[in-house]
């Protein structure tokens, strides 16, 4: 279960004016102390308007809370002591990147298969063509990692109808990793933005699930509880640390996977 804040509006409002005023009489603007604090100017006025409900979850509300008040040298932890916290139950996540064990299994499936087709397609009529040039000679195969037969002192010429020696060069499939994967060691918040800027995924993900994103898939994410998610591109690990503020990673995707930090 989440836990939804319930703040006492006059409490806020008036936490909010005492904000804004040790922020005048520090001689900052609103752009200045969003700067400072990595927040957008609009989280700023909402904080101090104390109008906290629309900021989400209370986590993130008593984070920012308590930067901008230690930037301004306010004290507010006697009123964030007094919030009351009451459960309410977490969005249901419909995750359209998640594909069933099955489905992938089938996929897999049919990729080998066409493959395949391709394959012979192309082998079949190269040996045709190669068995009506030669007749009905059979032909030799070797392996390209073992030396050739050296020549016995019998026999010193090659005959005339001697078969051509072939070696089949034809390549494995190779299993496509995911270009970007995220493995939830704890309850943590996820909102997954494409690259047109509609949500993609946005809510709770519970421990011990996990992510997978194609290339090109997503273009932003914002991570909470980020200590607690492991970020995994082309299966190597990814420090996020340096993206992280008040323990909330925001991330710009490119469309190879690769990773930058976002201000806003």
């Amino acid at each position: 279960m989440a836990e939804q804040s319930s703040f006492d509006a006059g409490q806020a409002r008036d936490a909010g004016e005492r904000l804004r005023a040790a922020r005048e009489a520090a001689g900052l603007s609103l752009a200045e102390v969003g700067t400072r604090l990595h927040m957008p100017v609009r989280i700023v006025q909402t904080l101090e308007a104390g109008d906290w409900q629309q900021l989400g979850a209370p986590v993130f509300v008593r984070g920012q809370l308590r930067s901008y008040a230690k930037l301004v040298k306010v004290d507010l932890e006697p009123l964030l002591d007094q919030v009351r916290m009451t459960p309410v139950q977490p969005v249901e996540l419909v995750s359209r990147s998640h594909t069933s064990r099955f489905q992938r299994i089938a996929e897999s499936v049919g990729r080998r298969a066409v493959y395949v087709v391709m394959t012979a397609a192309l082998a079949i009529p190269v040996w045709l063509a190669t068995q009506s040039h030669f007749g009905k000679d059979p032909r030799a195969t070797a392996s390209l990692d073992a030396p050739p037969p050296m020549p016995t002192t019998a026999a010193t010429t090659t005959p005339n109808n001697a078969a051509p020696i072939a070696a089949s060069l034809t390549p494995l499939p190779r299993a496509e990793a995911p270009a970007l994967k995220l493995v939830f060691n704890a309850d943590s918040w996820l909102t997954a933005t494409t690259a047109d800027g509609n949500p993609l995924e946005k809510g709770l993900v519970k421990a011990g699930e996990q992510r997978s994103y194609r290339a090109g898939e997503i273009a932003r994410l914002v991570i909470g509880n980020a200590a607690a998610v492991e970020v995994q591109q082309t299966g190597s690990t990814v420090d996020v640390t340096p993206y992280v503020r008040g323990n909330v990673a925001r991330l710009a995707v490119s469309s190879d996977g690769s990773l930058a930090p976002v201000a806003n």
